[in-house]
């Protein structure tokens, strides 16, 4: 029998403080180093661009997406490469751009508003603009049923149903008021309002990616961050099946208290692999930052490392017409860095195919191994 939506247990009315408070500490204390290791890098939002996409690329492979971040970024970077690729991968692809995109949609809406169900809602309009599930009402509450199981499967054989739509709106309008109430630690209120999220499902597709980019939104909100740049989905990927059991043991056995140990493990965890990452990025651009000087004799060293920092997997031509480099010094700088190995050949350049180019050293920092 399908496990039910937990119906007036939300918020929860007990925990078992004495398992979390153990927790809370090393949860925050690790999200604070972090956050001062963000304050410490100039341009932040430009030098970890890719921790960005791999978060899009893993919260949206955890719903099944198979796309990885080298894939997403030249598909960017190569448009006529793109019509070589399955509608299968384009649509995985796709996908993990509107990640992206609904994700800058919610922090220009934040610069004015609360976090507050406008943000969601105008997030997923986004999140499924023009893709798989872009007929299920973007942007709108269900107004149907919705259940969770094997594809296809009836309801009768599903393995969670969320609340039923007419109690929708009152349940999500409840889950807001909590993102606003007063709570003995703000990651334990983020813990429960991520849980809640999910088990709600308040939209035909896209909750899971939706709720996920909640919790750097929430952060930045709260101010445990100065920007929500933090990315979670790679625990919740490395750990999915427990993800998913945690999640529903909430409303299966009022599970809060082993859902939120798991979250705060996860914060942690990640607070600390983000670290990490951000480290070895910022050490990377201050070594390519003199071998760029040297090596190019430039003017325009700087333009050329920021730019191939926002774009790892670029076309020549993008190179020559956004990076603010006249063209004969573009065309020279990038040949000089191919020569050096700084950047790899993806697509040679003949006749009129462009050549597309990739810095392998910062993909393999941001997806933690070599791939390429």
């Amino acid at each position: 029998m399908a496990v039910q939506y937990h119906l007036d247990k939300f918020p929860p009315r007990k925990l078992e403080w004495e398992r979390l408070i153990p927790l809370i500490g090393p949860a925050n204390a690790a999200l604070a180093r972090y956050d001062g290791t963000l304050l410490a890098i100039p341009n932040a939002a430009v030098l970890l661009s890719p921790l960005m996409t791999q978060e899009a690329v893993l919260s949206s492979r955890i719903e099944g997406t198979q796309a990885t971040m080298g894939e997403v970024l030249e598909f960017e970077a190569a448009g006529e490469k793109a019509s070589t690729l399955s509608e299968q991968k384009k649509g995985d692809i796709v996908e993990v751009l509107n990640y992206r995109k609904a994700m800058r949609r919610a922090q220009e809406l934040l610069q004015t508003l609360p976090l507050c169900q406008r943000v969601v809602c105008e997030g997923h309009q986004v999140l499924l603009d023009g893709v798989r599930g872009q007929n299920k009402a973007p942007g709108a509450y269900r107004r149907i049923p919705n259940w969770i199981g094997p594809q296809g499967c009836p309801i009768e054989e599903a393995r969670y149903v969320p609340i039923s739509a007419e109690k929708l709106p009152d349940a999500m309008g409840e889950w807001e008021k909590f993102i606003h109430a007063d709570a003995p630690d703000k990651l334990v209120q983020l813990a429960i309002l991520h849980a809640e999220f999910e088990a709600l499902h308040p939209f035909l597709d896209g909750n899971g990616r939706l709720g996920r980019m909640l919790v750097p939104l929430f952060m930045a909100y709260k101010g445990l961050l100065r920007e929500p740049m933090f990315y979670i989905s790679a625990f919740f990927e490395r750990n999915r099946e427990e993800y998913y059991e945690r999640l529903l043991a909430v409303s299966e056995h009022d599970a809060w208290t082993d859902w939120i140990a798991f979250f705060l493990k996860a914060v942690r965890e990640q607070a600390l692999e983000n670290q990490n990452k951000a480290n070895a990025i910022v050490a990377l651009y201050m070594r390519y930052k003199g071998q760029f000087s040297e090596l190019t004799r430039s003017l325009y060293s700087i333009n050329a490392l920021d730019f191939i920092f926002k774009q790892p997997i670029f076309k020549s031509t993008d190179f020559v017409t956004n990076s603010g480099i006249p063209r004969p010094t573009a065309m020279r700088i990038s040949k000089l860095l191919r020569d050096k190995g700084i950047l790899l050949s993806l697509q040679v350049g003949k006749g009129r195919r462009e050549g597309v180019y990739a810095c392998r050293e910062l993909l393999n920092i941001a997806e933690g191994m070599d791939v390429l």
